[in-house]
């Protein structure tokens, strides 16, 4: 009986940490699932709440054109210069228009705006639902018979999905207007030509590719705003808590999914 009580062996410890570890990331999977499963199913039945869907469009899409377009330009112009720079070794300094509005359309645009709205949405979300949490506002919402899931996260999930590739295709426009401005400002391209490649190389599927990421990451980073504002614990600690970790989850799953998604698209 002695035996069986006795702590077991140095030795297991860092065997059982592991296991916690595991134990605790599934859980937390299986908890997002639930989490992003229910609120699917609120944005597709009813009641809907159409005045929230709308200020989230505004306050999802509208205020974050300038961070995204800034970013856009900026990413657009330097991404011109190195391409420029590499492919002078190669003297192949003419590939520039293709490569940037390549890299831009399939990559860069829906990356960088799914990564601004993760610092400038996800982040807000959680700070909102979370102090919500705090102040006991869920609780009262069902108390008055109002789904919180309905009335506070499917209108969240929707608009972001459906606003972030709108962004993206303005950040397109934006990005490949930078690299077009570095390249015939600075790099003395000419700028009928410039235009004439990047519209003869670019194909449909370039931008499309590009706007299905940007859909899959505005789900996501909704969803992981909502799920840590949620399940925000603790008061004003917990909720800068849940505003870290619902960024940085939503950059690292930003990451996965555009790796596993280009994979998809370029075995398709």
């Amino acid at each position: 009986m002695a035996a069986a009580d006795a702590a077991p062996p140095a030795i297991f410890k860092p065997v059982r940490a592991i296991g916690r570890s595991t134990l605790g990331a599934l859980r937390m999977v299986g908890g997002v699932g639930m989490f992003a499963l229910r609120g699917v199913i609120s944005v597709f039945s009813p009641p809907w709440f159409p005045i929230q869907l709308l200020r989230q469009l505004v306050a999802i899409g509208f205020f974050s054109l300038p961070v995204v377009g800034l970013t856009a330009i900026f990413t657009g112009a330097a991404l011109g210069l190195n391409i420029y720079t590499g492919g002078g070794r190669f003297n192949a300094e003419q590939v520039m228009p293709q490569i940037v509005a390549l890299g831009i359309t399939r990559e860069l645009g829906p990356v960088l705006a799914a990564l601004m709205l993760a610092g400038r949405v996800s982040a807000a979300i959680a700070a909102e639902i979370g102090a919500m949490r705090a102040t006991e506002q869920i609780d009262a919402m069902r108390t008055l018979s109002t789904d919180p899931f309905r009335y506070l996260v499917a209108p969240r999930l929707l608009a972001a999905t459906l606003v972030l590739p709108l962004l993206t295709l303005v950040a397109d426009i934006i990005g490949v207007a930078g690299g077009w401005l570095v390249a015939v400002r600075i790099l003395d391209f000419n700028s009928t030509i410039y235009v004439r490649n990047t519209m003869n190389f670019i194909q449909g599927w370039d931008v499309g590719s590009g706007l299905i990421k940007a859909g899959v990451f505005g789900f996501i980073v909704a969803l992981m705003g909502c799920y840590h504002g949620y399940n925000a614990k603790g008061g004003a600690r917990g909720v800068g808590r849940a505003t870290t970790h619902a960024v940085v989850s939503s950059a690292i799953l930003i990451f996965a999914s555009d790796y596993f998604l280009t994979t998809l698209f370029t075995h398709a």
